[in-house]
C-alpha cells in the first residue's frame, strides 16, 4: 500500500473501536459501581497487565492525582517487570503466574480493595494468576480483554470483553485492542472520579496546579463560575491553592 493507503486503512479501523466498547457499556456499568461503593468506604482500584496492556493502566493510574486531586496510592497500576517495564519488555515477565499476587502483597491489598486485570489476548499468566489469587482471597475482581471466554474473563466477577476483531498488523495487539483498553480505562476512572464528587459540572475543580497552564486554567474556572475578573480570581486561587477551596470560600462569604 502507498503510505496515504496505509494510514486511510489503518484509520478505518479504529473507527470500529468505539462501536465494539458500545456493546459492553452494560458490562462496564456494574464494575464502575462496585468501584465507587469500594472507594466511597476506603478502599483501592488496582490494574495489572503486561506490555501494552501494563502500560495503559500505568498511564490511567499515573494521571488520576493530578487531574482529580486524588491521593497517590489510591488507583495503583501494577506491570509485569516491575517499573523497568514500562519503558522496555522484560524478557518472560509475564509467563509468571505466582509474581502478581506478589507485587499486590506489597500494598497490603485486601477486601476493602478493587483488582482489574487488562489482557488483550485473555490468557497473559501474571494477569490470570493476579486475578485467580485475588479471587482465593475475596477481593472483588474485574477485566478488560478483547477476547471472549478467557482464562482471565473466568476469574473475574466483572467481566468486560471487547472484541475489536483482527488487527491491521496481525497481532499487533498495541493497535485497536490497546486503544480500546485505553478508552475503557478512561471510561471506568473518569466515570468513578465524577461519581466521586471530583468534577463540578464538567470542570476539574480538585486538579493539582502543577505549571502555568493549570494554574491559568484554575483561575479560568473560578472566574467563569464567580464572575469575577481574572485577577480576582488568580488572587483567590493563590490564596486557597484549589479551585474547590476558592470557589467555596468565596460563595460561602458572600
Amino acid at each position: 500500500m502507498s503510505v496515504h493507503d496505509l494510514l486511510l486503512n489503518i484509520n478505518a479501523e479504529d473507527k470500529s473501536v468505539p462501536k465494539a466498547i458500545e456493546k459492553v457499556i452494560d458490562k462496564i456499568e456494574p464494575l464502575v459501581n462496585v468501584v465507587v461503593e469500594k472507594m466511597n468506604s476506603g478502599g483501592r482500584l488496582f490494574y495489572i497487565g503486561a506490555g501494552t496492556s501494563g502500560r495503559l493502566g500505568v498511564v490511567d493510574a499515573s494521571e488520576i492525582p493530578p487531574t482529580y486531586g486524588m491521593p497517590h496510592g489510591k488507583v495503583i497500576a501494577l506491570i509485569a517487570g516491575g517499573d523497568e517495564a514500562i519503558r522496555k519488555a522484560v524478557e518472560h515477565a509475564e509467563d509468571d503466574s505466582a509474581q502478581a499476587w506478589k507485587d499486590l502483597e506489597a500494598y497490603s491489598i485486601n477486601q476493602q480493595d478493587v483488582l482489574i486485570g487488562i489482557a488483550a489476548s485473555g490468557r497473559t499468566p501474571y494477569v490470570v494468576g493476579g486475578l485467580k489469587d485475588a479471587k482465593i482471597h475475596g477481593i472483588t475482581t474485574g477485566c478488560i480483554v478483547c477476547n471472549i471466554s478467557t482464562e482471565v474473563a473466568k476469574h473475574a466477577d466483572f467481566p468486560i470483553e471487547i472484541v475489536v476483531g483482527p488487527e491491521f498488523v496481525t497481532g499487533s495487539t498495541r493497535m485497536k485492542s490497546g486503544t480500546a483498553q485505553k478508552l475503557v480505562l478512561n471510561m471506568i476512572s473518569t466515570t468513578v472520579m465524577v461519581k466521586l464528587g471530583h468534577v463540578r459540572g464538567n470542570k476539574m475543580v480538585d486538579m493539582q496546579l502543577s505549571n502555568n497552564k493549570l494554574f491559568e486554567r484554575g483561575a479560568k474556572m473560578i472566574m467563569e463560575e464567580l464572575g469575577i475578573p481574572f485577577e480576582d480570581a488568580e488572587q483567590l486561587l493563590g490564596q486557597y491553592g484549589s479551585v474547590r477551596k476558592a470557589v467555596d470560600s468565596w460563595k460561602n462569604n458572600a
